[in-house]
């Protein structure tokens, strides 16, 4: 099974250099590329209309014999949506790790909401996880039927957030606020600023049914 890693723009924290499993196969998003080149990271595909590449990242493309799949300008699809799509051709994809720069409104909040929708298409609801690291702030995607336990430590913060639409079948277990088979709107915060449990080896877990839950660990 094969963990890919979808690297976008803005230079990488060590919190997501530090979320790349040894052996991923990494999907570089035009200037993705040279922010992961930064970082040490080796890109084994290139996409996009790499109108924001440096010539120095498309000379590392060209040397290093990268797969270069470039688009026009004028295009439906974000290069980050081009990259995802690159991404789940990857024979045996099981896991998706989004990788990005700076998550502030100076740095295009367009952009940033816009790699949190994408993340929540309907292509990636097979596979076993997808998350992000954007800036130093977590995101865990969770589609319907899927769970996952936060790596988080005791009495740390962490939001649910119904982006994508309402979700239901909503639990959380080992946590300050416990929920149940809930259901959360898009036009709610009510999933803000949870905690993780201060009880001994308790572990935070969260599950939704039906919808796309978004988790923030900030």
């Amino acid at each position: 099974m094969q963990v890919v890693v979808v690297a976008g723009g803005g230079p990488l924290s060590p919190q997501a250099i530090d979320a790349i499993d040894d052996g991923a196969f990494i999907v570089a998003a035009d200037s993705g590329l040279d922010h992961a080149v930064a970082a040490g990271l080796s890109p084994d595909v290139l996409v996009g209309d790499l109108d924001s590449i440096s010539a120095a990242g498309r000379m590392w493309a060209y040397e290093h014999a990268a797969e270069i799949e470039e688009h026009g300008l004028d295009k439906d699809l974000t290069d980050t949506e081009l990259a995802i799509a690159r991404a789940l051709q990857v024979p045996e994809v099981c896991d998706l790790v989004l990788l990005s720069g700076s998550a502030s409104p100076d740095e295009r909040l367009d952009h940033f909401l816009g790699i949190i929708l994408a993340l929540g298409h309907p292509s990636l609801a097979a596979l076993d996880s997808v998350e992000a690291v954007i800036a130093t702030t977590q995101f865990r995607i969770l589609h319907a039927g899927h769970s996952v336990a936060l790596d988080v430590e005791p009495g740390q913060q962490f939001s649910l957030l119904a982006l994508h639409g309402a979700c239901g079948g909503v639990t959380v277990s080992g946590a300050r606020w416990p929920l149940e088979n809930a259901t959360l709107s898009a036009s709610e915060a009510r999933g803000l600023s949870n905690e993780a449990s201060v009880a001994p080896d308790a572990t935070t877990k969260v599950s939704v049914q039906t919808g796309v839950l978004t988790v923030v660990i900030p």
